[in-house]
């Protein structure tokens, strides 16, 4: 990829990070959920609740891709985003991994909340150490403030990210909507949209 296409991507990439923060304004909302008809710009989504979405889109919509990874894609150095659950001891259960690029490094950085699970936790960090142990792999995260251990299991999902294709956005793929905006008439509308390629279903 040229330097020239990748900064759109790197851009929208920037954007998906951002997405790993609180919500500031009550007019926009997270979407977790799974399209069931496109009716040209307008997606008609299942929300992970149950609530039938209805989104706006338009020309200038930006996608981007969530694809299926290995643990064995993170590396000492490696920058990561991982959404975990707390354990008694101090240590997270990662539910998600994912591998941003180098360019990507620091967006985000930190550890806070996160409203994937009742308790759930997200971490932007640099990947310091990975120890392989019988449950799986523990590694030890470093952020500007602080350092975590996270355990990443066989259940947790790892995931990196690549150019999406408008055209994937079609009945029955899965996607993850970081600020969608809230309309007067109850409909949303979205200028960017991450989706699971090949059937994943983003996991944030």
């Amino acid at each position: 990829m040229s330097s020239v296409s990748r900064r759109p991507f790197l851009i929208s990439l920037l954007s998906v990070c951002a997405f790993a923060l609180p919500l500031q304004a009550q007019e926009t909302m997270r979407v977790r959920g799974t399209i069931e008809k496109v009716e040209g710009p307008l997606l008609l989504v299942k929300a992970r609740d149950g609530t039938d979405l209805k989104i706006a889109t338009g020309d200038a919509l930006v996608v981007v891709a969530m694809v299926k990874a290995s643990v064995t894609d993170i590396k000492p150095g490696t920058y990561v985003g991982a959404s975990a659950m707390p354990h008694a001891d101090g240590s997270l259960r990662a539910i998600e991994v994912h591998i941003f690029p180098e360019a990507m490094r620091g967006a985000g950085e930190g550890h806070r909340p996160w409203d994937l699970q009742p308790q759930s936790t997200m971490t932007n960090a640099n990947v310091e150490q990975m120890v392989t142990g019988t449950d799986g792999h523990t590694l030890t995260v470093k952020y500007q403030d602080g350092e975590k251990k996270i355990m990443v299991t066989p259940e947790t999902v790892v995931v990196v990210y690549a150019p999406g294709d408008k055209a994937d956005l079609k009945p029955g793929t899965g996607i993850f909507i970081g600020a969608a905006e809230k309309r007067a008439d109850g409909t949303l509308s979205a200028s960017r949209i991450t989706y699971g390629k090949d059937g994943l279903m983003p996991p944030m």
